[in-house]
């Protein structure tokens, strides 16, 4: 199971992640941020306070918005 272990903000709405199978790298969530849930998050003092859940293996926000750890992993390889 892919789960996120480590994860800083470095500008913007970009996010460096590490992940349990090793990979880490950048990722820009900037096209990423549409629908209600993630509304708030084009606020960037909004965005940049995320934390890593153990529960949920990802990052998430304040208002419970968050991702797939899957998908975050595939945007880094892309």
């Amino acid at each position: 199971m892919i789960e996120i272990i480590e994860a800083k903000y470095i500008e913007g709405y970009q996010i460096w992640l590490k992940f349990n199978n090793g990979i880490s790298g950048k990722i820009d969530l900037e096209n990423d941020l549409w629908g209600t849930v993630f509304e708030p998050l084009k606020d960037v003092n909004n965005f940049k306070n995320f934390t890593v859940s153990k529960e949920l293996g990802t990052i998430v926000w304040e208002n419970e918005a968050d991702f797939a750890p899957e998908y975050l992993l595939n945007k880094i390889k892309q």
